[in-house]
């Protein structure tokens, strides 16, 4: 009888991950190369994002209605629940010599490894930039910079400080870096 209960309760957090799935991907790539990979990224970061969510913070419509009745604990599993995944390959190749050239000159004016560390892997609540889809990286460099992603003002103000026309080359050369330590980068 045990085991049929056991087997009929599914894991609250596996079934509200679940809804995450149809955006984020069930295997952990994103369905539109927009949206971020969440599968292996930082647990700090993976829930302050979603706490900022929940407050309104950070402004995405959809993901505000998703996360509007969960609770601190749910946000926490969540974030721990994602970070257990391996991180996926997304097939994306290295960036060329002179947009890899052109980014690493960006990073050095900017000093982008000195928040998200060597290697771009982060740490805690700072994510993990390396392998993310350049789509996403770009369209988000883009809304810092802009301010219409608010809720990192000092990152606003060093992608108001990065050229224009560095961002794209940053994003392309991230995303064509390889995650270091296996799939997690640990």
């Amino acid at each position: 009888m045990l085991t049929s209960l056991t087997a009929r309760a599914a894991d609250p957090i596996e079934e509200k991950a679940a809804v995450c799935a149809t955006c984020h991907g069930e295997k952990g790539t994103p369905i539109d190369k927009v949206t971020p990979n969440i599968w292996g990224q930082r647990e700090g970061y993976l829930y302050l994002q979603l706490r900022d969510l929940k407050s309104g913070a950070r402004n995405h419509e959809q993901m505000q209605a998703i996360v509007a009745d969960l609770e601190k604990a749910d946000l926490q599993a969540l974030a721990a629940y994602f970070t257990a995944k391996p991180w996926p390959d997304l097939q994306q190749p290295a960036a060329p010599k002179e947009v890899a050239e052109k980014a690493i000159a960006a990073n050095v004016s900017v000093g982008c490894t000195g928040y998200h560390l060597a290697d771009w892997q982060g740490d805690g609540t700072i994510p993990r930039l390396a392998g993310q889809s350049r789509e996403y990286l770009d369209k988000t460099t883009k809304e810092f910079r802009d301010r219409s992603r608010g809720n990192n003002p000092g990152m606003s103000d060093l992608m108001k400080a990065t050229p224009a026309d560095d961002i794209g080359p940053l994003a392309q050369y991230l995303a064509g870096l390889q995650i270091l330590g296996g799939s997690n980068g640990r």
